[in-house]
């Protein structure tokens, strides 16, 4: 079973004076790489909360977005002055300095949405408010790890296509391996042909034909190719997480199909060879978004 890297979740969880929205994005990275972005009022948890997210994602690269928003009664809110005019003799030196005009009245709803110019009254983080959190952020977890499935389901569709594939032209390569040997032979022969009437020891030739086929020969690659793509589809069948041991089935793979082309030495051979590295590097590509 595989799971891919990239997902989103978002749970949505409403209290009688707030709502709290958790939002979870996750993309492929080699280790897990998270930030999250959490109000003022809930940094006190946000450590566990790490742990909690990053226990059970593990990989990716990971952004969780925490916000909220008071419903239900009017919040004690005050305009910091002091900042809204700090920010407001900054535009306009600003727009001096580049010979623009001032936003005129925008530029009051422009200031207002400035950091810091709004304050609200620091209210203590209730029980009920920290369970609804803990829920929300599971909840935006599960939705995740969902769609890491739904992914992973088409990622392993992908890859038993293209094993099968490269299987499939493994198997073609065999109806030209007796022509491959003849045709090597006859080009020495024919060599040999031109150099004239020179005298050679025939069995040394002999002996070193053989010995120059022997090393063409791709039965091992063969076997060991085939067997690698057996081992990738029952690693792929196991446990999750498998994703970087799957990568470095993959480089075997490579190895040996790198192996049977330097050994074709036949026009037909080679293009099927060139055939299963296209298939190849589409798995690399995708491999890298599987946990």
């Amino acid at each position: 079973m595989l799971l891919s890297m990239t997902g989103f979740g978002k749970a949505t969880t409403e209290l009688t004076d707030k709502k709290i929205v958790v939002e979870i994005k996750s993309l492929n990275s080699k280790q897990l790489d998270l930030s999250a972005r959490v109000p003022n009022a809930y940094k006190e948890k946000e450590i566990e909360l790490r742990n909690t997210i990053a226990r059970i994602l593990e990989r990716g690269k990971v952004e969780v977005n925490i916000y909220t928003e008071n419903v239900g009664k009017v919040v004690s809110t005050q305009i910091n002055q002091n900042v809204l005019e700090a920010y407001y003799q900054q535009i306009k030196q600003s727009a001096t300095q580049l010979g623009v005009a001032e936003p005129g009245e925008s530029l009051f709803n422009i200031l207002l949405r400035m950091p810091d110019v709004m304050k609200s009254e620091t209210q203590e983080v209730s029980d009920a408010e920290w369970e609804a959190l803990n829920s929300s952020v599971k909840q935006a977890i599960v939705q995740l790890i969902e769609f890491r499935l739904q992914e992973g389901e088409m990622l392993e569709d992908l890859f038993r296509s293209k094993i099968a594939n490269i299987a499939r032209l493994l198997n073609e390569v065999e109806q030209y391996e007796t022509e491959r040997v003849e045709k090597i032979r006859l080009r020495i022969e024919e060599a040999l042909q031109k150099i004239g009437e020179k005298d050679y020891d025939k069995n040394r030739l002999e002996q070193e034909m053989i010995y120059y086929i022997e090393k063409l020969d791709v039965n091992e690659e063969k076997n060991r190719l085939n067997n690698h793509l057996q081992y990738f589809i029952e690693t792929m069948e196991g446990k999750s997480g498998q994703g970087k041991k799957l990568g470095f089935i993959l480089q075997e793979i490579g190895r040996e199909i790198n192996t049977l082309g330097s050994k074709s030495n036949h026009a037909e051979m080679q293009k099927i060879v060139v055939q299963m590295k296209d298939d190849l590097e589409q798995m690399k590509e995708q491999i890298l978004n599987v946990m």
